[in-house]
Order: structure tokens, then sequence, then C-alpha cells
């Protein structure tokens, strides 16, 4: 068959689309039976381990070896546990206890449970610098602000998550640490010298590849130093030059979501995918908005007319699909190896599923710090607290749909408790933000949670406000410890549901061990 007969197969090879709903829509089983390579699973998609399990069974079915991708970064990102929060404690809390076995074994106990599940691509770990303590799509994401140690813990968690069959995705390639824009929706600058790179944000992938990293993502970035016209995901002498040539690497890169402003709004979904491929991008993401057949054809279709008119040459896109099926082959023959595939075939058959690791939740309490002042209320409460939480604006990554804080498992250590949450339309045009966050407090213990109040002046305007009134108020902190105020000052370094309990726990002084796994219908 001429590379003509063979284009439509290669093409849809190379795609790793979304979609909407929690079994296969019909269109995507017949997409695998003709090329399709892969998929991509959002929060949409997922209701419990057991679920999940029958709707990877169901794409096997059709493609034995389909790559099954998702966006858990086991912190505030999850897809996985996004109805419930992420049982485990995210890459900022696991970078503050900075034990590197401790990241491994985390890692390893999420790549079991998405393998288990039949899921063989985690587009993580982040393996950004936050080097930019504003980074508006960053920030707890990391695993934090120094080179060394994002690279030491990058490569425990592609180790642990390997284990299992499930390929790791160091991202977002070369660096999104030191940005003050999100690639969702504009364009990032890097604005550092070749030297300044390798002596930052190059030093985690270095460490990822030397690990055996099986992916690396791109990033919609801006890096003048080396290319000053296209952006990473597009840029041949940034992947091709860059990632292959001087760091040596040898496995699948995949786009971050094509249909982000950071690519789009100049190229359009069509010219990025085109681009992307040409520059040597392997796999491109895409499916968090435009999650539908439409899509998909439109993606394979400029492809294929890319290879005709020569943009795009045949030996890259044959490149690109041997490095697809290459992945494909390796989690397929580890995962059989592990036991995973039968365990994920069983799954599914399975009328229970439990959610939640004991050890996310043990790693979790070992995160978090507290510090006060000589006079600040001593811990744990007495009374009944009341707690009032402060609600920035999230951003995509993290998405809306996944809870977080404290009151929760604080009512559930210490009946009675009350919660309440602000956002800035409630409290920004006050002329006193201070007086509906006490409303309902009185004389109990109160406890103020936030997330980057650095980044968020209304926050700190009720804060101090309130701290004025109420010096004996207990601060915790859900994302990165900047502004440390407060009588007692507790940082989670993360606002997934396990270190929101590690954090309950410590007001109520209630010594329990983790929860079990709650059972949920599959």
């Amino acid at each position: 068959m001429s590379i003509h007969g063979e284009l439509p197969e290669l093409a849809a090879a190379v795609l790793q689309p979304g979609f909407v709903g929690t079994t296969a829509p019909d269109w995507v089983r017949r997409w695998l039976g003709t090329g399709l390579g892969g998929v991509a699973l959002f929060a949409r998609n997922v209701e419990s381990p057991a679920q999940v399990a029958a709707l990877t069974a169901q794409l096997r079915s059709e493609n034995p070896d389909v790559i099954v991708a998702i966006d858990e970064e086991a912190g505030d990102v999850t897809r996985f546990e996004s109805r419930h929060g992420s049982s485990r404690p995210g890459n900022l809390a696991l970078g503050a206890v900075d034990d590197a076995e401790l990241t491994e074994s985390v890692a390893r106990d999420l790549g079991r449970e998405l393998a288990d599940a039949g899921i063989t691509l985690d587009y993580a770990p982040d393996a950004d610098v936050n080097s930019n303590p504003g980074n508006p799509v960053i920030g707890v994401r990391a695993f934090g602000a120094e080179p060394q140690l994002v690279a030491r813990h990058t490569a425990a968690f592609i180790r642990g998550l390997q284990e299992s069959g499930v390929a790791g995705c160091a991202k977002h390639f070369p660096g999104h640490g030191d940005t003050a824009v999100d690639s969702h929706h504009d364009v990032p600058v890097i604005a550092r010298t070749v030297d300044e790179l390798a002596e930052c944000e190059l030093i985690p992938f270095r460490a990822a590849i030397a690990a055996g990293a099986q992916s690396v993502m791109t990033g919609h970035l801006l890096v003048p130093a080396y290319d000053p016209e296209l952006p990473a995901t597009l840029s041949p002498r940034i992947l091709t030059g860059l990632l292959r040539e001087e760091l040596g690497f040898d496995g699948l890169i995949v786009t971050d979501g094509i249909e982000m402003q950071g690519v789009r709004r100049r190229y359009g979904l069509e010219g990025a995918t085109v681009r992307a491929i040409a520059a040597g991008v392997d796999a491109i993401c895409v499916g968090g908005d435009h999650a539908d057949e439409q899509t998909a054809i439109r993606l394979r279709d400029a492809i294929v007319a890319a290879v005709r008119s020569g943009e795009i040459t045949e030996e890259r896109l044959r490149d690109a699909v041997a490095r697809v099926r290459r992945l494909a082959t390796w989690t397929t023959r580890t995962q059989v190896a592990t036991g995973a595939r039968a365990v994920a075939d069983a799954a599914a058959g399975a009328g229970v599923a439990v959610l939640g690791s004991t050890v996310g939740f043990a790693a979790a309490r070992r995160a978090v710090r507290v510090t006060g002042t000589a006079d600040g209320p001593a811990l744990p409460v007495t009374g009944v607290p009341h707690v009032v939480e402060f609600a920035p604006p999230r951003n995509i990554a993290i998405g809306s749909e996944t809870p977080w804080g404290v009151g929760d498992p604080l009512a559930e250590l210490l009946p009675g408790t009350t919660a309440v949450r602000f956002e800035a339309e409630d409290l920004e045009p006050l002329a006193d933000p201070s007086a509906p966050v006490l409303a309902g407090a009185g004389e109990r213990p109160l406890v103020l949670v936030v997330r980057d109040v650095h980044r968020h002046p209304w926050i700190e305007r009720a804060l101090t406000g309130v701290l004025a009134v109420r010096p004996d108020a207990i601060v915790v902190e859900m994302g990165i410890p900047v502004t440390v105020t407060g009588g007692v000052h507790i940082a989670t370094h993360g606002a997934t549901r396990a270190l929101g309990r590690a954090a309950a726990e410590i007001i109520a002084g209630v010594d329990v061990p983790e929860p079990a796994p709650q059972p949920v219908a599959a």
C-alpha cells in the first residue's frame, strides 16, 4: 500500500483525543479499529476505579495496545479522584518533606492504582522549577523552587510510577516555572539565557531522562534563547535540537492540550497540530474543550494534507507513529508482566470500588508545617471551631469540580464545626471585608483557610482586617506559604483531600490512623 493509502491510519495513530461520557462512545471505538493510537481521559470520564476499568476494557476490546492517558498529578490537579479530592499530597508537599524514597513510594502506589484501572500513560510528574512564586498555573504542582530538589523528586516519581507499567511524562518542557502567564490563555515568555536554562529549568528534565521517563510533554512557551519566533511545542530547535539531540531523549513527545491559547490563538487547531508534528512531536493531546469526533477528523485530515503537501515528511510521520506504538507495546508488556492487566480486567466487572490511598494520607501528615507566635493560640483547639475559607479563582488545570478545604474534615472530627466560603466578589467591594468574615465566629476558635494569599490582594486585605480583631485566629495556607501570618500558621503545601485532613487532625488534636478507603458504587 502506498503512503497515501496509509495516511489516514498513520495520522490517527498520533492523536490522543478526549471524549464525553463514562463509557466509550461509538466513534472512539470505531476509530480504535482503524488506527487511533490513544485517548485522553478527563475528570468527566471518571466516576470510580471500577468504572474506569470497565471503560478501558471497552477500549482494549478494539485495540489491545491502546494508550489510555490521564492527567493525574496526585495533587491539586487530579482527574482520577476529582470527585473527592486527591488522597495523596501532591508535589509541593512531597518536596517540602524532601524524602525521595517517600516520593517514589507515593508514585508507586499511584501507578498501581492507575494500572489496575487499565490506564497506561500519566501526564505526570510536573518537572517545572517554580522559581516565580507569582506563577498562576504551576505553584503547588511543582516540587519546589530549587532545581536539584525538583530533579531528584521528578526522577523518584518516574521510577515509582513506571514500575507498574504506567508511563511517566515529565512536563512542561523546557520549563514553565518562571512565568506569570498561564499558557491556557496566552504565550508565556521564558526570558532566560541558554546558560540560565541549563542551570535551572533543564536540570529536572535531564534527571527525568536519566530515570527512564517514557514520555515528555511540551509547554506552549516562547523561549527566545532557543527560538525567538515559535513556542516550544512548535519549535524544531527546541524539540529536535534541544530535547532529542542535546538531551538525548528518545521516548514519546506529547503536546500539552493543543487547543490551549498558547498555540491555538495564532495557529489554529489544525495549524498548531501540523507544526507540532513537523517540529518533532509524536502525539497530540486534544479534547479538554474539543471532545468530539469532528475535532479528531479535522486534525487527522490536516496531518494527511500536510504530508501530501510536504509540510510534514513521510519519514517524520512514520517516526512519530513508531514511538506511539513502542510506548503502547511497553505498557502492555509491563502491565501483563506485573499482573495489573488481569486486575483491570477483573475490576471491570466489579460492583464496588475503593477510593483512597493510605500511603498518600500518611505522606500528607509529614508535609504539614506549623509555626506560631509566642502569644499565639494553643493547639489543639478547645471548643468547636468556625472555619472561613477564602476561594480564589482556580486555573483551568486544577479545574472547578474538585472539593478542597479544611471545613469538611474538621466537621467530621469535631461535630458542630461550621464553615463558610467567600470569593472575591463577596469581599472585594466592601470597605470592611472583615465584618462578614467574623459574623459567624463569635468567641469560638477561628480558622482562616487561604490559597496563595500572596497572589490575591483581596484575601490579604480581608486577612489583615480579621487578624487585627482576632489575633488568635489560626491561618491555614493551602497554597505556597510565601506570606506567613496569624498567631498559628499551618502550611499544608497544597489543597488535596489528604492535606486538608492532615491539617484538620492537627487543629482538632485527634490522633487517628489514616481513614480507611470508603466504598463507593461502581
